[in-house]
């Protein structure tokens, strides 16, 4: 009898412990499905709000496009991953020198990616923008546009540049637009070309992640502007 006692005792406890395993997945799977929940509901209504913002000041035909004194060029890699040259860095080059040609622009800013010594964007742009007839007087580097924020901030706070067209795809466009809003710029987009192949699928998945953060750097920058002046 000592023995079934210890046998049914064992029993419980491992009944006990296969009991608390499952209720503690399920109430992980009840919280994992809530926080999906909640990212889906954040990225949701911060795609609306960029793509809102946006409405009205995008422009795909350079005969409608609103002349402006200064473009924005937002910079990209001159070469795909596998080498090959990258349709969207020749998609914005083509549009900001049919800019400057039809008289919608007088300056660009080439802002991208020039930190490393072996990775230069703005240099890149140039070099294709002279190759596609852009007189280089024409051209104001600035290396330091890392970031899209970063891009659109120093166009102000650097260049003294608080209205002028934003040059990208309208994708992303629309995130700039938001930006300038956000902090007092003036600006309108023209889109280069959109890129339809599966690398331009990748970058619209990417796309969904930055215009969460260009939502949260937009409100904690306001926030610590805010708080300073206070």
């Amino acid at each position: 009898m000592d023995q079934v006692s210890k046998a049914a005792k064992t029993n419980g406890r491992r009944s006990g412990v296969g009991a608390a395993t499952v209720w503690a997945f399920g109430r992980g799977m009840v919280v994992f499905g809530l926080v999906l929940a909640l990212g889906v509901v954040v990225s949701a209504w911060c795609e609306y709000v960029v793509i809102t913002t946006g409405k009205g000041r995008l422009y795909d035909d350079l005969e409608v496009v609103p002349a402006r004194d200064v473009g924005l060029v937002l910079g990209t890699s001159r070469l795909a991953l596998d080498g090959r040259p990258n349709a969207y860095f020749t998609a914005r080059m083509d549009a900001a020198a049919a800019l400057y040609h039809a008289g919608k622009v007088r300056k660009l800013i080439l802002s991208g990616n020039g930190v490393d010594p072996d990775y230069n964007e703005p240099k890149d742009m140039k070099k294709a923008l002279v190759g596609r007839r852009v007189p280089a007087e024409a051209l104001v580097l600035d290396p330091e546009g890392t970031r899209t924020l970063t891009s659109v901030i120093r166009a102000q706070e650097i260049f003294g540049v608080r209205r002028f067209t934003v040059i990208s795809q309208k994708f992303h466009n629309e995130r700039a637009l938001f930006l300038c809003d956000a902090f007092g710029l003036d600006a309108v987009g023209f889109n280069a070309e959109a890129v339809q192949r599966l690398p331009g699928n990748r970058t619209q998945l990417r796309e969904v992640l930055a215009r969460v953060r260009a939502v949260w750097d937009a409100y904690f920058r306001q926030l610590g502007a805010v708080a300073g002046r206070g």
